[in-house]
């Protein structure tokens, strides 16, 4: 496997560096409210029962970045979620310029700078990424220029376990959301797959490093196990000798952070960009 993806990465780097050149990437900085959590029944009738108004959940307001392909549209869309060491400016324009090179409209979601959140990497508060990750939907869905119906998630990391958690099933609703408003499909680099419920409901890709340890490989494999076939297809991409963070060449040839060591893999940054460019032409075509 590793020597096939090695073959391979030349030609995969260079078809990703030429569809990124045909980018219009306005990267512009925009606001949206992070979607609201639905108040719970119980709640609702206690408040009925003493004539008090229903208490809705207040709105965070947040920010993200908006790029957009050359033309009216209307386009699919990526939401593009960061992981627990925030949003770096690299990996914003990076994100963007991929993405909108392939024909989608992009928001990359800050989800820590509003919020005065440096990382969230040792258990502090990250807001909620999975609310972030819907309000934004919410927001491209307003916009003339994206097909509200073709919008996938894309998150690394403490983001990736978002997009797991938006992908799963769930016996009841978390969001004030329009009930025909959902995401397509998703994909999530190195997250934690204990985040995913047994089943899913979008069709899902997940890259994970085999040397990682901070998404432990083994956690993937077991999901896989557990959901047993079950619910929206998922594929399990491993890259053999590969760590966290193997798609961000600023970690170069390894470094140490919160105790994990991060190292950038060419020929699985290569493989992977290419595998989900795939997938995401294949689910969101129509």
């Amino acid at each position: 496997m590793r020597n096939l993806i090695a073959l391979c990465a030349g030609l995969m780097v260079a078809t990703v560096l030429l569809a990124t050149t045909a980018a219009v990437s306005a990267d512009e900085r925009v606001t949206f409210d992070s979607a609201r959590y639905l108040v719970g029944s119980l709640q609702q009738k206690l408040e009925r029962e003493r004539g008090e108004p229903i208490k809705r959940a207040p709105a965070e307001t947040i920010q993200g970045y908006l790029s957009k392909p050359a033309g009216a549209g209307p386009f699919p869309a990526v939401v593009d979620l960061h992981g627990c060491g925030g949003l770096r400016a690299t990996k914003r324009m990076s994100a963007g310029e991929q993405f909108t090179g392939w024909g989608y409209v992009t928001l990359v979601v800050d989800s820590f700078t509003t919020r005065g959140i440096k990382n969230a990497c040792t258990g502090g508060p990250s807001g909620s990424r999975e609310a972030d990750a819907m309000g934004a939907l919410i927001y491209l869905s307003k916009l003339p220029f994206v097909d509200p119906k073709r919008v996938a998630v894309v998150g690394y990391s403490q983001g990736g376990m978002a997009a797991l958690e938006i992908a799963s099933v769930r016996p009841f609703d978390l969001f004030e959301m329009p009930r025909e408003l959902k995401f397509k499909a998703a994909v999530a680099y190195y997250p934690l797959c204990s985040a995913a419920a047994d089943e899913l409901a979008i069709p899902t890709v997940i890259f994970i490093g085999a040397a990682d340890d901070w998404a432990p490989p083994a956690e993937c494999k077991n999901f896989m196990r557990r959901r047993d076939g079950k619910g929206a297809p998922v594929t399990l991409i491993e890259y053999p000798g590969a760590y966290h963070d193997f798609d961000i060449p600023g970690v170069g040839d390894g470094m140490r952070y919160f105790g994990h060591w991060l190292q950038y893999d060419a020929a699985a940054d290569a493989h992977s960009r290419a595998a989900m460019r795939d997938f995401l032409t294949r689910e969101l075509s129509n």
